[in-house]
């Protein structure tokens, strides 16, 4: 273990927008897909909305039905890699926690099968699969823009002197600390379509409410593209995959965790396992 100087890396978008029924999700991660560049692609949960909009981008759609389980985002989004896909819009993520088949219907249902209607000892089940959702997305090769929705809540407001109802997008509907894992959060609001960055490590968006526009892709690709190259992901998994024994394998294993850090520790820990399991089966003197 040692210090080292922090230097930001080359990286992929993790781009989270959110807001209420209406507000305009779809539209921006469109106009900010187009701005990325390349190929796009998008997982569809909003029974079709996103082809509304196929006047906006060239994109190739998947519309994602119910179930909503975890596993099958998971699938799509393994999918739309292989395919070779730039960009991926996950529209929305909302169905995966809240949607039919979703984590909270699924806990629901383990713990009055399995557990007498014990949520808790759901929770030990279906937390581990939300989180292969999440882990997922982090390490994709592709640019990630998720969308989710907002609870709606509406309020009397004053504008020049008179009172309107105005419509506010308030939290998340995804599971607690859903945004911690997004390099970006937009927060958009229903009126002009405008976003306020409610998290933002680039810098590019201050306090102020902007439109949504290719531009705002390019701007990010182009912070994303400034960075220094990062090691190469894949191949250091690869070479956890392909080690030859035991010993080989804990070197692999040792020097992934200090070159990738804790962003990529799940693949690497999952990679880990599955060739330990291998080499003992076809090693049994080594376990």
């Amino acid at each position: 273990m040692a210090f080292a100087k922090a230097v930001r890396k080359k990286a992929k978008l993790r781009l989270a927008l959110t807001g209420p029924s209406g507000s305009g999700k779809t539209y921006g991660a469109l106009q900010i897909a187009r701005g990325l560049g390349g190929r796009i692609a998008c997982i569809d949960t909003e029974h079709g909305s996103a082809s509304l909009y196929s006047d906006l981008a060239d994109f190739d759609v998947m519309e994602l039905a119910a179930p909503y389980t975890p596993e099958r985002y998971i699938a799509a989004i393994k999918e739309a890699e292989e395919a070779g896909y730039d960009v991926l819009i996950i529209d929305s993520t909302t169905h995966e926690w809240s949607g039919s088949g979703g984590i909270l219907e699924l806990v629901d249902q383990v713990a009055s099968a399995k557990y007498r209607g014990n949520s808790w000892s759901a929770w030990n089940e279906l937390t581990p699969r939300h989180r292969a959702f999440i882990d997922a997305m982090l390490q994709s090769r592709m640019h990630i823009i998720a969308t989710g929705r907002s609870k709606t809540e509406t309020a009397q407001v004053e504008e020049n002197g008179r009172k309107k109802v105005a419509k506010l997008g308030m939290k998340t509907e995804q599971r607690d600390g859903f945004e911690y894992e997004f390099t970006v959060v937009l927060d958009i609001v229903h009126d002009g379509h405008y976003a306020v960055a409610s998290k933002d490590r680039t810098g590019l968006f201050g306090g102020d409410a902007k439109p949504i526009s290719e531009q705002t892709g390019a701007d990010l690709l182009n912070w994303l593209e400034t960075g220094e190259a990062g090691p190469n992901v894949e191949a250091i998994l690869e070479g956890i995959r392909n080690a030859q024994n035991i010993s080989a394998l804990k070197s692999h294993f040792d020097a992934a965790i200090q070159m990738l850090g804790k962003d990529h520790r799940d693949a690497v820990i999952a990679a880990k396992d599955q060739r330990k399991t291998e080499l003992t089966e076809q090693q049994p003197e080594a376990a």
